[in-house]
């Protein structure tokens, strides 16, 4: 059974006084008036941390009352900073299977209400125990295997910037975006180090923010063509190489086999880039180029909006922002936006048939695929 992104509703991500509810309940309204309010038979919420008052506890009823979809079955996921994804691929599927015609997505976080430390400690739960014990962080686990990348393709400090003014660049096109001014090779190069060799506009920001779409069964002009997803050991310690996902390998082999396409055939990308090495190793896993070449892609401009291969074309996590439990679902709506021409300024020239966006879990211990597609399956 085919299923279709019938409607996209994106809220404004960065620092906003809304609480966590009201800030779903924006997305999730736009999306709704998308479809003509018309009945919803399941809801799906995903969030990381689920912060702000009544964050936590019985978070689907208050939304399915804020939203009048008391009738709805519903489900709430977590899947660290896939979660997004992860409640797409839930309700994808619960869709073919089942009964159920109709579901809302929704995916939302509010971070901007702890103190940086706080927010530290929690993101952290993201990690292997033991390596937190030791002192780990995300962004120290992000420099570690930045370091490590840089070390085996023979590249400097400065082959990373590009990735960050190109996410700039996008950001600042989308209305949504967290970032709205471009920034230079400078700027980057000149942002204050936080863990070497990654400064901070390597590194995504601490954003509010939420999105949802709503599935519909049968064929759309975005259905879901391949789903995949992959696994690796939590633990960094336990991975033989740090230079590469092997669950992005695995959850792109199993997207691919899904849809019955090769890369090849895709013509726009939602990388997760929550640091600027992520993107480049990203771009490999799934198959773009091969081992060390990515960064010569960003150099190059192919990833630009009118490049070889058009790359988080609404600013990515970089550019966008990172409400963590909602990144992954932010990715899979802009290709949705991207496959219906209604991505607006940040819309790509080349009128792409064939969408992939890949979402990660912490560094890499859980990945998905979604690719999406004009033409049903």
């Amino acid at each position: 059974m085919t299923v279709h992104v019938a409607s996209v509703g994106v809220g404004r991500f960065g620092k906003r006084t809304e609480p966590l509810v009201e800030l779903a309940a924006e997305a999730a309204s736009l999306a709704l008036e998308g479809i003509g309010r018309k009945p919803v038979d399941l809801l799906v919420v995903g969030t990381m941390l689920g912060h702000g008052p009544h964050g936590q506890i019985s978070l689907l009823p208050r939304l399915a009352g804020r939203l009048g979809l008391e009738s709805a079955a519903g489900l709430r996921v977590e899947a660290a900073s896939a979660t997004g994804a992860m409640a797409f691929h839930v309700a994808a599927e619960t869709l073919s299977a089942g009964p159920a015609n109709r579901a809302l997505v929704l995916a939302t976080e509010k971070m901007t209400d702890l103190a940086t430390p706080a927010l530290t400690r929690e993101l952290s739960g993201a990690l292997h125990e033991s390596e937190v014990a030791a002192g780990a962080t995300m962004t120290a686990w992000g420099a570690l295997v930045a370091e490590r990348y840089l070390q085996r393709y023979h590249l400097g400090e400065e082959e990373l910037d590009p990735v960050s003014v190109h996410a700039r660049s996008r950001g600042a096109t989308n209305p949504n975006a967290q970032f709205r001014k471009p920034v230079t090779s400078t700027e980057v190069r000149e942002s204050r180090p936080v863990a070497l060799p990654l400064r901070l506009l390597h590194c995504s920001a601490i954003s509010d923010g939420a999105v949802a779409v709503v599935l519909e069964k049968g064929d759309g002009p975005a259905s879901v063509l391949g789903l995949g997803q992959g696994f690796e050991a939590l633990r960094l310690g336990d991975r033989p190489d740090l230079t590469t996902f092997a669950a992005t390998r695995l959850a792109a082999q199993r997207a691919y086999e899904s849809a019955h396409l090769t890369r090849k055939e895709v013509g726009v990308v939602e990388l997760h880039d929550a640091f600027a090495p992520f993107a480049l190793i990203d771009l490999e896993d799934l198959g773009f180029c091969g081992p060390g070449e990515a960064a010569s892609w960003f150099a190059q401009r192919w990833v630009a909006a009118d490049g070889r291969l058009p790359v988080n074309p609404g600013g990515g996590l970089l550019g966008r922002g990172h409400p963590v439990g909602a990144s992954g679902l932010a990715g899979i709506a802009e290709i949705a936006q991207q496959l219906r021409g209604e991505a607006g300024s940040h819309q790509v020239a080349s009128s792409p048939k064939v969408g992939l966006a890949q979402s990660l879990a912490g560094v890499g211990a859980q990945t998905f695929v979604t690719i999406l597609g004009r033409e049903g399956p």
